[in-house]
């Protein structure tokens, strides 16, 4: 979204040893690498809750609408017709890294909990993931995991190449280790037990 967001995670790659191409763009009217079908694997952090998204920019671009664009609950008066935005862009941050894997590909993305049990359009588009067999399992954090945030969160996981129909539900809201008064953290042990 800015230069600073650029250089932080350009050094971000550095300091973790990673490679990669980063690159400035409006996700929701920018399409820099061509992502439809393009990944093998998407891991991902996106900005929770954005609003101001405007509807129409979104809902002819197969990224945001393949598995429903969400919607506000009551049409838009006439003095605002066009200007319609979404609810806020959770769901499309989930449509985007859905639509961008393979047939084969993979995911894995932090997501706010309020993503998990949203309703109206947004629970049409989670019902669409459970009939195209995308969603592999859901793990519900606890709250205070990120240096930035407190607000508990939810990892997604999908797999457009899953036989099984089950979906894997972990809580581990109440498995943590408390780091300082503000933060806490999984420990190698938690970790490989909610791995098992």
């Amino acid at each position: 979204k800015t230069a600073t967001t650029i250089k932080l995670a350009k050094m971000n790659l550095v300091v973790n040893g990673l490679r990669g191409d980063i690159r400035q763009a409006n996700t929701y009217d920018e399409d820099p690498f061509g992502s439809f079908g393009k990944f093998d694997y998407v891991l991902a952090n996106p900005p929770f809750n954005v609003d101001d998204v405007n509807l129409k920019k979104v809902e002819a671009d197969p990224r945001f609408n393949t598995y429903g664009v969400p919607r506000k609950k009551s049409k838009a008066k006439k003095k605002d017709a066009g200007n319609e935005t979404v609810p806020n862009a959770n769901y499309l941050w989930i449509n985007l890294f859905a639509t961008s894997l393979k047939s084969t590909g993979r995911a894995a993305l932090v997501m706010a909990n309020s993503a998990s049990d949203a309703r109206h359009s947004e629970a049409d588009i989670r019902q669409r993931f459970i009939e195209e067999n995308l969603i592999y399992g859901m793990l519900t954090l606890p709250s205070n995991m990120f240096w930035t945030v407190t607000l508990p969160a939810t990892l997604w996981f999908f797999d457009k190449n899953k036989k099984d129909e089950r979906i894997l539900f972990i809580d581990a809201r109440n498995i943590f280790t408390q780091i300082d008064r503000a933060h806490r953290e999984f420990s190698p042990e938690q970790i490989k037990n909610i791995g098992i």
